[in-house]
């Protein structure tokens, strides 16, 4: 383990000095070759398939995510996609403020990363590939900072008010003149270590700004600080100057002592709630156990070595490294980030893991047979990274106006002071320093996407997954939700449901109906398809063929499309051969039913005696709690329609089952599509959840979607949400949670607006000193993330399932008596 941790510590070492040259600008340098070794950029990145692939040939778009140091705000945000997108060969960029990650689509034939990144050092920032190790120590590094600076702002803040308290408390004659300027002069000392170590951030990201001719949340904030600073300065070593003798040394370290501390905050909290996807992409091991042949041994090694066709040895505690199969020993796994379930499941010998997952019990051997992209972790990942880095359209409208608001909040600022200047010089800095520290416009910035991405990251952890951050906008408008039965409102497969047999013929032949049974789960036992194993789990297959033991199934044969046959003899009666069917009723020269129910049937037939036969009813497997949701779907005011392919009758028996009103047999794609824009013509909002499979132009049709099923290739659905597990409640809990979620939002901006329109008018009137301003600015962007912190609570989802199944009953209701089956 030692020898594998050294290596991940060197690979470390590595990229980070290859970022720091690359934004030093020495593009000769030998570390940073690293950055632009094909080989490495699967680390931190992906090549893009054509349909993915912006202004690039499939060939040739590469797909990377990098992290982002000394940004703060979406100003930040905005800089940075400019620098980048000013690149020859960078062919999309997207930068998100709340997690400070960036999504760079770029051109290997045209530029290399290396020179991308150069161009976001060139822009003031650092930019570093986001690898597991490197995003664990940039958000280290980034906390240690943050906590020395609030430390030093604090004790200098408590020596500073000790030396401003014997002023603000003596009557004239206590203190004399020497006395009260030396108390200055040591306030004056004592703030220097705050002027440039823990206002450090602030100066750098304006000295930045004025560099670059651009506006960003720390400009007005770092003016606000040297105001202060310089007027208090004057006050100190020029008492007679224009600025009189009055210092603000104590409302100076108050602000800055308040500012760091809501960013420290903020970082922590934001690192708990954005930080989720490095929670996710840090489930893979570091390295693993590999079997050498050369050795004859299991040796450690990374995990990026590891090819398909391995075998790995895999401890109790740790993630599978790679999709596979258990090829020797026995444990259980926790596959709670690919299905929400948290129960252990069980993987025997034979059983089939995924990477990501964690090996709960005993050490085991697999064999590899997916690794890197092709996993459905990766996929995972890759999908949670993307929304991360989307911006909903309530935040793309705060960010546009982020930039005119700053350069609105220093002007008024500026005719502040000129305002007051004619009355009191100091006392009109100071008011351009409340205005500047004030009016920050950092809550308006973080209302939208911290909520946004801390539902998702609620949602994640219960298996489904968000593809496209607006739907959870588009998803709490919903008043109208279609679903898809086959895979949706049913399971993947068929249970029989009724069994009727031929008597009369059964009785003449001499056979018996639990022979018959047997024999017909025997013969079904011989095929994969859903119809036999639906006949295999009823009638016990192979077992339940032992019931008579001289039977003996011959020459047995699969007619595509029509069953199964064989010739059946027995170890007594030599001679005698009889042939078996399992299949249509075309197929066993039976009669259909003329209800068209959904039927297989088995005949066994005799050179002499009469056919004996059985029917089985089928139905498909309907969700035990596909009723439940469908009421409280419409407990909620929803509307719940079903449409689906198979025929009328069948669906209607399906949305009799879960108390569905209105319902569309016989559908083809196009018929769902024509009835969803026939809801939407009408003014509905409508959300569609299908099998992910087969539903495409619908669930791109529908004003937000879902894919249902663990089925799904995620990286080409089209869904807004991808439900991971096998739990049909978690699209109504999604449906609440968005709700919820644009409360919270609507909640944050009114805040903000609130914020600004009472302290601003404060600020100018002289009414609000800069200590209070300082208190504001940190309690406002504080406030925003902590209200959207309410919404990681998931204990409420988690139960969410258990009362739904213990509150309803799967009967059908008899307010479904006027159920309506419409054929579109």
């Amino acid at each position: 383990m030692s020898i594998s941790t050294s290596r991940n510590q060197a690979i470390v070492q590595d990229f980070s000095s290859a970022a720091e040259s690359a934004g030093a600008g020495s593009d000769g340098d030998a570390r940073s070759t690293l950055l632009d070794d094909p080989d490495e950029w699967a680390a931190f990145g992906r090549p893009l398939t054509g349909a993915q692939a912006t202004g690039a040939p499939a060939s040739s778009a590469w797909e990377s995510f990098i992290v982002l140091d000394g940004m703060h705000c979406a100003a930040c945000a905005l800089s940075i996609e400019d620098a980048l997108k000013q690149v020859r060969g960078v062919r999309d960029v997207d930068v998100s403020a709340a997690t400070r990650r960036a999504r760079v689509v770029w051109d290997p034939a045209q530029v290399l990363p290396s020179q991308w990144m150069a161009a976001v050092a060139k822009a003031g920032y650092r930019a570093l590939p986001a690898m597991d190790a490197l995003m664990r120590e940039q958000r280290q590094r980034e906390s240690r900072r943050a906590l020395w600076r609030w430390l030093v702002a604090g004790f200098c803040m408590m020596q500073v008010m000790m030396y401003a308290w014997p002023a603000y408390q003596a009557v004239p004659g206590d203190l004399t003149a020497e006395m009260e300027q030396l108390l200055r002069w040591a306030s004056w000392v004592i703030c220097l270590p705050v002027m440039f170590f823990a206002c450090g951030p602030f100066f750098s990201s304006a000295l930045r700004d004025v560099r670059e001719r651009r506006v960003s949340m720390d400009l007005p904030v770092a003016l606000g600080m040297l105001i202060a600073f310089v007027v208090s300065t004057l006050g100190t070593f020029e008492p007679d100057g224009p600025f009189g003798r009055e210092v603000y040394y104590d409302s100076l370290t108050m602000f800055v002592f308040f500012l760091l501390s809501g960013r420290l905050l903020e970082l922590r909290l934001r690192d708990r709630t954005a930080g989720a996807l490095e929670a996710v992409a840090n489930r893979l091991p570091d390295s693993v156990e590999r079997w050498d042949e050369a050795a004859s041994a299991f040796v450690r090694v990374t995990t990026r070595r590891l090819r398909v066709g391995d075998v790995a040895r895999v401890l109790p505690g740790e993630a599978f490294p790679a999709d596979g199969t258990i090829t020797r020993g026995f444990t259980q796994a926790d596959e709670a980030l690919l299905t929400g379930e948290s129960r252990p499941v069980d993987k025997p010998e034979g059983a089939a893991v995924s990477a990501g997952s964690y090996n709960l019990r005993s050490a085991v051997e697999m064999r590899v047979e997916q690794i890197g992209e092709a996993t459905r972790f990766a996929q995972v990942v890759t999908l949670m990274e993307s929304a991360s880095l989307q911006k909903p359209r309530l935040a793309q409208l705060a960010d546009r106006i982020a930039r005119p608001f700053l350069v609105a909040v220093m002007l008024a600022a500026l005719a502040a002071a000129l305002w007051w200047w004619p009355s009191s010089p100091s006392h009109a800095a100071m008011v351009a320093v409340a205005v500047l520290i004030v009016t920050c416009p950092c809550a308006l910035s973080l209302a939208t996407p911290v909520s946004m991405l801390t539902a998702a990251g609620t949602l994640a952890r219960h298996g489904v997954l968000v593809r496209n951050l607006q739907g959870l906008e588009s998803l709490a408008r919903v008043d109208t939700v279609v679903f898809d039965k086959t895979g949706t409102l049913t399971r993947d497969g068929l249970s029989v449901v009724g069994l009727e047999d031929g008597a009369e013929t059964t009785a003449a032949g001499g056979w018996s109906r639990d022979t018959l049974l047997a024999l017909a789960g025997s013969l079904a036992a011989r095929s994969l398809h859903p119809v036999s194993r639906a006949v295999v789990a009823f009638a016990g297959g192979d077992a339940a063929a032992r019931q008579d033991a001289g039977w003996v199934l011959e020459s047995v044969r699969e007619v595509s499309g029509s069953g199964m046959e064989a010739v059946l003899r027995h170890a007594y009666l030599p001679g005698q051969t009889w042939i078996a069917r399992l299949g249509s009723p075309q197929f066993t020269a039976l009669p259909a039913h003329a209800d068209g129910r959904q039927e297989v049937l088995f005949s066994v037939q005799g050179p002499a005696a009469p056919m004996a036969w059985l029917r089985f009813e089928l139905c498909e497997d309907v969700r035990e709690e596909s009723g439940a949701v469908v009421d409280e779907l419409m407990k909620e005011g929803l509307q719940v329609e079903l449409l689906s392919g198979d025929n009328s009758d069948v669906v209607r028996r399906v949305a009799t089952q879960t108390r569905i009103g209105h319902a569309h047999g016989d559908c083809s794609p196009q018929d769902k599509l024509a009835r969803l824009k026939t809801l939407q013509s009408q003014g509905r909002h409508v959300a569609m959840v299908g099998d992910g499979l087969n539903d495409g132009p619908v669930l791109a049709g529908a004003h937000v979607s879902f894919a249902f099923g663990r089925s799904v290739p995620l990286t080409q659905s089209r869904a807004d949400f991808v439900v991971m597990g096998d739990q049909l409640e978690l699209v109504w809990q999604t449906l609440l949670l968005a709700r919820r979620t644009m409360r919270v939002v609507r909640q944050n901006l009114l805040w903000a607006a609130l914020y600004n329109a009472l302290c601003v008018p404060l600020a100018i009137a002289g009414y609000m000193p800069a200590w209070l301003a300082g208190l504001g600015m940190a309690a406002s962007s504080l406030l925003v993330v902590l209200n959207a912190a309410r919404l990681a609570r998931d204990g409420g989802l988690a139960c969410v399932s258990a009362q739904v199944r213990a509150s309803h009953q799967t009967l059908p209701s008899p307010a479904m008596a006027n159920l309506t089956t419409e054929p579109v």
